[in-house]
């Protein structure tokens, strides 16, 4: 693949950067020369697995930060903020593929206003904290891309979703506020809503095995989306052309 990215430097700042569409992405967007600071959350025998990634992007790229952090907490943000000092106006693209929610009924599990205000926090306001941070720091590029993944729970209601739901709602909602009013910073906000794609987070839900083989179904090609396909239009967006 053509390294588009790499005579501008960029770097792309990828919250969730361990499994998933976040791996995914990374390893897109390391392909095409863009360089990488990962930030996650990862038990010690997930990063045993995760060596051989990392060691494959390192070859790729000329910069890779990877902080194993709990991406919600301001200390998180200062610490990889402060790391990114010497990248300065090198960040084009922050992409938000958090997902740590709670996936407990309503009734019957018991769901609390403590999980829906933790999965709040995690997969929604925290977003808005690291576009703040990255922007007074100096760390955006020009023409930068804040990218975040929605599903359609945002919209229809899910058995367990409902914590989720109503932080993918709240994702949407902040997004196209930061594109209405980070604009005049040079910054681009859109959402990514991929569709039923076979995922580690996609696996935690109750019932997944049903939606996927439902989801397959349907799709005219047979097929479901793949965490590939996802990352391909997250690398788009992040092109001169999708300005």
């Amino acid at each position: 693949m053509t390294k588009v990215f790499k005579e501008k430097g960029y770097i792309a700042v990828i919250l969730g950067g361990s499994s998933g569409l976040g791996l995914a992405a990374a390893k897109k967007l390391a392909a095409a020369g863009m360089g990488l600071c990962l930030v996650h959350r990862s038990r010690r025998e997930e990063m045993r697995a995760l060596q051989a990634d990392w060691e494959e992007l390192q070859r790729q790229t000329e910069v890779f930060l990877e902080f194993n952090v709990d991406a919600g907490r301001p200390d998180a943000i200062r610490e990889v903020l402060a790391a990114l000092q010497p990248y300065g106006g090198r960040v084009r693209c922050l992409l938000y593929s958090v997902a740590r929610g709670s996936l407990k009924a309503m009734e019957w599990q018991g769901l609390s206003r403590q999980d829906l205000q933790l999965t709040m926090e995690q997969m929604a306001f925290s977003l808005y904290d690291w576009v703040l941070g990255l922007s007074e720091a100096g760390c955006f590029a020009a023409d930068a891309r804040v990218l975040a993944f929605t599903s359609e729970g945002s919209m229809r209601a899910r058995r367990h979703y409902g914590a989720v739901s109503a932080a993918k709602a709240a994702l949407e909602a902040l997004i196209r506020s930061m594109a209405l009013e980070f604009a005049p910073r040079g910054i681009r906000a859109n959402c990514i809503r991929a569709g039923v794609t076979d995922t580690p987070g996609m696996r935690r839900i109750p019932g997944s095995a049903e939606i996927l083989e439902y989801s397959q179904r349907r799709n005219p090609f047979g097929r479901l989306t793949r965490a590939e396909d996802v990352a391909a239009v997250v690398c788009l967006l992040c092109t001169d052309e999708a300005a």
